[in-house]
């Protein structure tokens, strides 16, 4: 099992299925799949057995919620066990194995995105498309700057924009490093583009479906002038699964008070 977990694709549907293709994937070989409550929370446990990340660690998360989520990805297994379908045990294996030891470097990787956030650069046209932008982009800003005490600047197009420093600081100083709620947050930041969108999320200021929306307005708009693309969408509902996995696990991890 440890094999199948290791460099698992993250994004890339098309990569997911080659890489099924070369790799035998093992067939179904336990009955059940439930928790257990351990010394730091609860275990996930095939036929009362723990299952082990690809560091050899137990699979284990700090809430009761968090960890019937995973083993309910698990449960839905048919006849084999096929990783690039659970996103949620792979978040999970990288939290523990990953982020779990140095949490700082991952709040880093965060804390870049806000130099050139998504939410910076605007359309000059057509209207509406700046019109979407400006209704699922300024909440946050907006949020951000009531929130956080964050005032950034927009600029137009994808001429760099530099933002003040202050600005920088507080939006930093909002990324907790709890690692559950950590790599969450940092999935969701490379997923959209965005750590404004991932930490106006984790506060619990934008819904899921509502982050979602505003990390596609681009594409969504290019969707309705020009049609579909099914390879685009295969790789944008990967990514959506990948994206869920991380909302349930902010969803499942409260906030802890500062």
């Amino acid at each position: 099992m440890r094999e199948l977990f290791e460099n698992t694709p993250s994004e890339d549907p098309i990569e997911a299925t080659r890489r099924s293709m070369r790799t035998v994937l093992p067939r179904r070989f336990y009955e059940t799949a439930a928790t257990a409550a351990v010394a730091d929370g609860y275990a996930v446990r095939l036929d009362d057995k723990p299952v082990r990340t690809p560091a050899r660690r137990v699979l284990a998360a700090p809430t009761l919620a968090l960890a019937e989520a995973i083993a309910a990805e698990w449960h839905a297994q048919k006849d084999v066990i096929d990783p690039a379908k659970m996103p949620l045990t792979r978040l999970a294996n990288a939290i523990i194995d990953g982020v779990a030891d140095a949490p700082q470097p991952v709040a880093a990787e965060i804390a870049k995105y806000l130099a050139s956030d998504l939410v910076f650069y605007r359309a000059a046209s057509p209207p509406g498309l700046v019109e979407r932008q400006a209704r699922h982009w300024d909440q946050i800003l907006d949020w951000a700057r009531r929130a956080l005490g964050a005032e950034f600047k927009l600029g137009e197009g994808v001429v760099y924009v530099a933002q003040p420093e202050a600005a920088l600081a507080a939006a930093r100083a909002a990324i907790r490093e709890e690692p559950w709620r950590l790599g969450a947050v940092h999935v969701i930041t490379t997923l959209t583009g965005s750590a404004l969108i991932a930490l106006a999320m984790a506060h619990g200021a934008l819904s899921a479906d509502a982050a979602w929306q505003a990390a596609h307005v681009d594409e969504d708009w290019n969707m309705a002038q020009w049609g579909r693309d099914e390879m685009a969408m295969a790789r944008r509902d990967f990514r959506l699964a990948e994206f869920s996995a991380a909302a349930t696990v902010l969803g499942c991890c409260p906030q802890a008070e500062r």
